[in-house]
């Protein structure tokens, strides 16, 4: 009797596991399918200020995206770095009139998600310039074939 238990136990255990296991690969091949889709939604409120956030899915690992943003971002020469944080992949950075935050996260070893966000102000040209530029300027440093969704 106690050995069907621990048959039933162990067979449960590895169930769980391959549908767990399923489900992440189920959800790999989705991030897969729109990657290289710029994502990007924004407002701007009837002040003037609001926000521009863009994200898209990169098959490429996390670090090297955070690495190649980050060595972008420094050689621009109208943007400055004003913080990074290796660890969580996050660069914040301004063109003098914007503030900008970008963040690389892993999704799976060569499966990433870049997303940048910034404030907007009542004193800038276009609300989509220094986040959109941003995306495909490291979609560009990457050699990846990156579309703003819906264009």
């Amino acid at each position: 009797m106690r050995r069907s238990s621990t048959m039933a136990l162990v067979l449960m255990f590895f169930g769980a596991a391959l549908g767990t296991a399923c489900a992440n690969a189920q959800w790999v091949m989705v991030a897969r399918a729109v990657s290289g889709q710029i994502q990007q939604m924004s407002h701007k409120g009837d002040n003037g200020n609001g926000y521009d956030v863009a994200t898209v899915v990169l098959e490429a690992n996390a670090d090297k995206v955070y690495s190649t943003a980050l060595s972008a971002l420094k050689s621009h020469p109208g943007i400055t770095v004003t913080k990074n944080d290796s660890k969580k992949r996050r660069i914040d950075f301004t063109n003098g009139a914007e503030y900008a935050s970008l963040q690389a996260t892993p999704l799976g070893d060569k499966l990433s998600q870049l997303m940048i966000a910034s404030n907007l102000t009542g004193e800038q040209p276009t609300p989509t310039s220094l986040v959109l530029q941003g995306v495909l300027k490291v979609c560009k440093e990457m050699n990846v074939n990156c579309t703003v969704a819906g264009e």
